[in-house]
């Protein structure tokens, strides 16, 4: 059952950051800044609002059903905002723990303070919207300011992304239900409604009632060898060692509930992971296709090689944010800058950053991964045409 701390849940400020704050690693959190970035307006009020995150001009954040609310210190005074979010339904509510219960990973993932790619797609798909979208973030504030979001807003928006990077249950509770309520409704889901005893099924509770009875004497019991696994002429023996060594990765991989991947993604997979098996897999006629995609894998996972293979149209105001960023690296006309869809390349240079539909930019070089994605395009540029 919920209880009113369950459901009101306070966090004292995050104080200033050092340097520039960065802000929503996790794939959740950018989802949460995109969400605010993508509706605005006013670019510079975005610009003013990370700068107030960073600088801790936020105070103590109250989350509850359907806001997030504090007090951000500003140069004319300080001002009370809030950000509001629609509440599940009832029968959303319902959908949405169906599914988690039928899924143990789902909880595990939960617990471990997870939000698993598959769990909001499997929500998605029973028509239950935990990502908030374009436009469903409701920003007010008692400031003076138009804008939506206004600086204060925004900042406050900004700092949630730490929130929510360490506990997806704050967007749970933002969307109606607390952590508490969460687990207790999930076990009720959970719990067996009968225990077959031999002739009949008894009521689960009444099975569990009594004492356990005690436990066999192992003395009584006489340990037989295991299973014996026949030679396999041909075969050399690190090829054992490799194949176990695969078999975990896929049974983590299954674990963290990832997506199935095809045959050419599992073997870009094992090559970068594995890289004793590269020129194995490498095909004939294709290989620097192949090696492209393997240091894709490396720099970025399943995400990266995404990001190498698919070209999309991501939302204006994200390649907006781009051309600013790239804006404030140049110092003069003399470099510019083409934008096509989720690409974005420096005349001249060979240097490329791309967006991928996680919210990461990742930096490319001649056509080629060049490292790690970053939340930031700007300090991309910088590494990249320094």
């Amino acid at each position: 059952m919920s209880t009113p701390e369950d459901r009101v849940r306070g966090f004292p400020a995050f104080g200033a950051q050092g340097g520039r704050g960065q802000f929503a690693r996790s794939w959740w959190g950018r989802a949460w800044i995109s969400a605010m970035e993508d509706t605005a307006l006013d670019l510079r009020q975005l610009k003013q609002g990370r700068k107030y995150a960073a600088a801790g001009r936020v105070g103590p954040i109250t989350v509850s059903p359907g806001r997030i609310a504090a007090v951000v210190d500003d140069q004319e005074g300080q001002y009370r905002t809030e950000v509001r979010l629609a509440e599940l339904t009832g029968d959303e509510w319902d959908r949405f723990l169906d599914r988690v219960a039928s899924r143990a990973g789902h909880l595990a993932a939960l617990l471990d303070r997870d939000m698993p790619h598959d769990l909001v797609e499997a929500a998605d798909d029973a028509g239950v919207h935990l990502l908030p979208g374009i436009g469903d973030l409701d920003p007010d504030c008692d400031c003076p300011g138009w804008e939506l979001p206004c600086r204060h807003a925004a900042a406050l928006s900004f700092q949630a992304s730490w929130l929510l990077d360490a506990d997806p249950f704050v967007l749970l509770l933002m969307r109606g239900k607390g952590e508490r309520e969460l687990l207790d409704e999930l076990q009720r889901r959970n719990a067996p409604r009968f225990v077959r005893t031999g002739d009949d099924d008894v009521d689960a509770e009444r099975a569990y009632a009594g004492e356990p009875g005690p436990l066999p004497d192992l003395a009584a019991f006489t340990p037989t060898g295991g299973p014996t696994v026949p030679a396999a002429p041909g075969i050399p023996a690190e090829a054992f060692a490799l194949l176990v060594a695969n078999a975990g990765q896929m049974a983590g991989a299954l674990l963290a509930s990832q997506p199935k991947l095809t045959r050419k993604q599992d073997a870009v997979r094992l090559a970068a992971t594995r890289p004793e098996t590269a020129d194995r897999l490498r095909p004939a006629g294709n290989g620097e296709d192949f090696d492209r995609a393997v240091l894709a894998w490396r720099h970025g996972g399943r995400a990266g090689l995404d990001v190498l293979e698919t070209v999309w149209t991501p939302p204006s105001q994200a390649m907006g944010r781009a051309r600013a960023a790239f804006a404030e690296v140049v110092d003069g006309p003399g470099e510019g800058l083409d934008v096509e869809r989720n690409h974005c390349t420096v005349h001249g240079t060979g240097v490329q950053v791309r967006l991928g539909k996680d919210g990461l930019w990742y930096p490319y070089r001649d056509q080629w991964p060049a490292g790690p994605p970053e939340a930031d395009p700007g300090a991309l540029f910088a590494a990249l045409l320094g």
